[in-house]
């Protein structure tokens, strides 16, 4: 793509939901676009829990950038890791030095694990669930517990190895319970000899009085009543105080109890990306910003009283019609996208927007396991198989790419048919496996 000076520059951060969206909405706006990624692949992140428990491969749910990208003529893309800004030179500094002119600046980095304090003592042993290495480390770890355990003459520690506990009974947290739940008493039931898989204990920890709390609560109450049927326990009104390599410390009400195990996957909670801080330090520390570290933006997603930096996605903290923060999910980063481009587009023409950006809540779901989902929308509620098949067909034709959409429907009815899981690879740390008297695994 050639540039032009006479051109305005539009410099995006991120490939998530958000950054992706803005730039192909301005495919035909008369401007430069430059989308700057650490990665050089777009990542659909609802389905990452199906990649840590061996239902999907990483290819299904993710697609590179470029070849998203290559028919947007005014849009090239960089592999760049970015670690600052320059506001006043209206630059975007690499961490390798490179320094990206702008003249609008679109800041989509998403959000990262948030562990309350105890990130470097808690996040090494209970793995969030934002990346593809994250869901391949979730993967070994559940995998190689059943591995462990087939080899493990001593009960107590065949125990604590088929003990998994998943923090956070939110969405991610449902379906990765209910995930482990099922590969545990489906698809692993015949593969063992000393060990059955189905022993295995699901303890899912909510801090609230019940699951999806941000669902209705028929919904609610629907949806853990489908998790303890497929052999998980919710533990609800609870909350992790201590994670340790061999065991979790969970407080019921005053009553603390230690829960033997080496599995501990967090989905508790989430805060801004660490570029969040960055641009507050560009601005000189006046960036208002939430207790999650998430960019306080104006209603037209601008940011810092700056009509030429815009924030969205996970990273903006936007008050709803509701009066509430809007959830950091892909709907409302896709609807920022897709805004922020309007607005760009409005300018370059001389003339603004009638309306603040304002977010069309279309539903909520959640799939529990094998046939059964919640699924809210206005009025509408959906639970079972209806549900299940309105979750599989909003995930569908939300991915990226047409070859994405192929391989995983055929994936999923592969699954559907014969209850196995094709993707059951224990890859990533042959230090770890070592360590454990494993095989060192030869797999990336």
């Amino acid at each position: 793509m050639s540039t032009s000076p006479a051109r305005h520059r539009v410099v995006i951060i991120g490939g998530g939901f958000g950054g992706l969206l803005c730039a192909k909405h301005l495919k035909k706006v008369p401007c430069d676009v430059t989308l700057l990624d650490r990665r050089n692949f777009h990542l659909f992140q609802p389905l990452l829990y199906q990649v840590a428990t061996g239902s999907l491969s990483p290819a299904n749910i993710a697609a590179p950038l470029r070849s998203i990208l290559k028919k947007e003529r005014n849009v090239r893309t960089l592999l760049a890791d970015v670690g600052g800004f320059d506001l006043a030179a209206k630059e975007v500094l690499t961490i390798d030095g490179l320094r990206v002119s702008f003249d609008t600046l679109v800041v989509a980095a998403g959000s990262t694990h948030h562990y309350f304090g105890k990130d470097a003592e808690w996040e090494p042993i209970a793995p969030g669930l934002k990346t593809i290495e994250d869901a391949t480390e979730i993967r070994r770890k559940v995998l190689g517990a059943f591995e462990r355990a087939e080899r493990e003459a001593e009960p107590a520690v065949r125990k604590r190895l088929l003990t998994f506990v998943v923090v956070g009974g939110g969405p991610t947290g449902v379906e990765m319970a209910g995930s482990v739940a099922e590969l545990a008493r489906q698809t692993l039931r015949r593969d063992f000899r000393s060990i059955n898989p189905a022993d295995a204990h699901v303890i899912l920890v909510e801090n609230s009085e019940r699951v999806l709390q941000t669902f209705h609560e028929k919904l609610s109450a629907n949806a853990e009543k489908s998790l303890r049927e497929i052999g998980v326990d919710p533990w609800l009104k609870c909350r992790v105080t201590e994670v340790k390599p061999d065991r979790v410390v969970i407080d019921r009400g005053g009553v603390i109890e230690t829960v033997p195990t080496e599995t501990v996957i967090w989905a508790a909670g989430v805060k801004a990306s660490p570029l969040a801080a960055k641009l507050k330090e560009a601005f000189g520390g006046t960036l208002q910003t939430d207790r999650a570290g998430r960019v306080v933006i104006a209603a037209d997603c601008t940011a810092g009283g700056r009509a030429d930096v815009f924030v969205i996605g996970d990273m903006a903290h936007q008050l709803g019609a509701d009066g509430k923060p809007l959830p950091g999910v892909a709907p409302v980063a896709i609807q920022q996208g897709e805004y922020v481009a309007r607005v760009i587009d409005a300018r370059l023409r001389g003339s603004t927007l009638p309306t603040a950006f304002k977010y069309h809540d279309k539903g909520s779901m959640a799939t529990i396991g094998r046939s059964h989902a919640v699924a809210q929308t206005g009025w509408m509620r959906l639970t079972g198989w209806l549900a299940w098949l309105a979750w599989l067909f909003i995930h569908v034709i939300t991915l990226a790419r047409f070859e994405n959409r192929v391989l995983v429907v055929f994936q999923w009815f592969w699954n559907y048919v014969t209850r196995n899981r094709t993707a059951r690879l224990i890859t990533n740390d042959p230090a770890a496996d070592a360590a454990h008297g494993l095989p060192a695994s030869s797999a990336k």
